[in-house]
Order: structure tokens, then sequence, then C-alpha cells
């Protein structure tokens, strides 16, 4: 069997040789040599910053402010993280409700062409916006409060949950949903007892992911006044209280170590598939 193995790649990488090298070349290749080019002509327009050549002094420098972390500030990082978990958790809920008549109507083998088409459309647009850019809009719209969090996470959410509910519903079979249509049965009863049953498990499986995601956005968003411990960290940042930042960013490492053991503990109990990004 060996034996024979060693003859099939002789034989393969004899034939393959016997071919021009232009011949030789494939699509992959093409792609790897353009982004080769990209890659080395982008190095050589980077602008040059003399600082650069002393960045492990910079390094040890800005360490050097970070330590030793204050952990007195518990008091107040369990403060902002329960505004935190209120702004994913609000908003998730909301873009798990607006997400569903949403994902009906952009899933081609639902509703008409055009339809599916716009709606896709719109969460493109949607998801082409990162989370950070959403809660500035927000907190120009609604100021600087929790609420502004809430309405760029449920937006943001809406984007990627529309489009993980919308490909879930195409690769589900519609046949008994049809044939309960076919039967007499109201819309409504054909969506909970011929689609439903089989889009639980996923849909309730990205929706967990959403959560934890959102989570972890809301501890960033907070950064440009949404609320949440990236205020808090926004704060100490502007008062150099660099010790304060380490400690946040520390409690906030635990925390999404914390938030991955228990999805996955969750995802088990509840015989969820894993969500893969």
């Amino acid at each position: 069997m060996k034996k024979e193995a060693i003859r099939v790649i002789y034989n393969t990488r004899r034939q393959t040789s016997l071919k021009p090298w232009w011949k030789r070349l494939t699509v992959l290749h093409g792609v790897g040599l353009i982004f080769l080019i990209i890659f080395f002509t982008s190095l050589w327009q980077m602008p040059y910053d003399e600082r650069a050549t002393d960045w492990l002094a910079n390094v040890a420098r800005f360490g050097a402010r970070l330590w030793p972390p204050d952990f007195s500030i518990w008091p107040e990082f369990v403060t902002a993280l329960g505004e935190t978990m209120r702004i994913a958790v609000i908003a998730t809920m909301v873009a798990f409700v607006l997400s569903l008549p949403i994902a009906l109507g952009a899933s081609r083998n639902v509703a008409p062409m055009w339809v599916s088409f716009t709606l896709r459309m719109f969460l493109n647009g949607i998801r082409t916006v990162p989370s950070l850019l959403w809660a500035i809009v927000a907190v120009a719209i609604w100021g600087i409060t929790p609420w502004a969090g809430v309405a760029a996470l449920t937006v943001y959410s809406v984007g990627y949950l529309g489009k993980f509910y919308s490909d879930a519903i195409e690769s589900v079979d519609l046949s008994v949903a049809y044939s309960l249509r076919g039967m007499g049965a109201h819309p409504i009863q054909a969506l909970q007892y011929g689609l439903w049953p089989m889009l639980k498990p996923l849909l309730w499986s990205q929706a967990l992911w959403m959560l934890e995601y959102n989570i972890r956005s809301a501890s960033i968003i907070g950064y440009v006044g949404a609320g949440g411990l990236g205020m808090l960290l926004n704060v100490y940042q502007d008062y150099y209280q660099w010790t304060k930042v380490s400690a946040v960013l520390i409690f906030l490492l635990f925390l999404v170590i914390l938030l991955d053991v228990l999805g996955e503990w969750l995802r088990g109990k509840m015989n969820l598939p894993v969500h893969r990004r």
C-alpha cells in the first residue's frame, strides 16, 4: 500500500512537472501573487515613525504604568458590569424579535425574489458598519446614556441575526410547512408546527452566540459614551489611572473566559449546535 501511494505521488508530480510553468498556474496562485504584491507594496508605503525603533522601551515603559493592578476598583467594576449586562441582554432580546420577520422576508425560499434581495442588501448594509461606529451614531442621537448602547447593539445584532436566521430558514425542509398550508392550516400554524421545530435549535444557538458577542461589545462601545465597562475604562484613561485600567482589563479577561465556559455548558445542556462564525 505504501509503495502504491509513493508511485501515485511520483506519477502525479512527474505529470505536473512536464507542463509549462504558465499552464501550472491556478486561480489560487494568482490570488496568492496579488496578495503578496499588495503586502509588500503596503509595507513600502507605510509611514515610518522613529519611535518604532525603540518599541521595546515603549512597551516596557507602558507596562510599568499598568503595574501593579489596582483591584480596589472592584465595586465600580461590578456596577459597570451590571450596566453592560443589561445593555447586552436588552439589545439581544429586541434584535431577536426584530430579526425573525426580517429573516423570513430575506429567505429566498419563502419570500419573493425582490423582497429577499432588498432585505439582504439592508442586512448587508447594517453589517458593513462596525458596532463602534453604530455606537458613535447612537450617542449623537441619544446622548451619553446606556440606551445609546442598547440602540447601537440592537441595530448591529439585527444585521447578523437576520443573516444567520435567513440562512437557517433556507437550509431546512419546508415541505411540512407547505403540506400544512395545503391542508388549510393558518400561516402561523404552518410556521409553528412545520418550521419552528427544525429552526429552534439553530435560532437559540445563534441568539446565545449573539448575547456573548454583545456582552463583549458592550464592554467596548462605552468608550464613546454608550455606558458600561467601556465608559469606566475611558474615565480611568482620561485621568491616567493606568493601574486601574489594568485591573479592569484583567477582570474583563476573566469575564470572557467565564462567558466561553458558560456558553459551552449551556449549549451542551440544551443540546444546541455549536455556532461557527
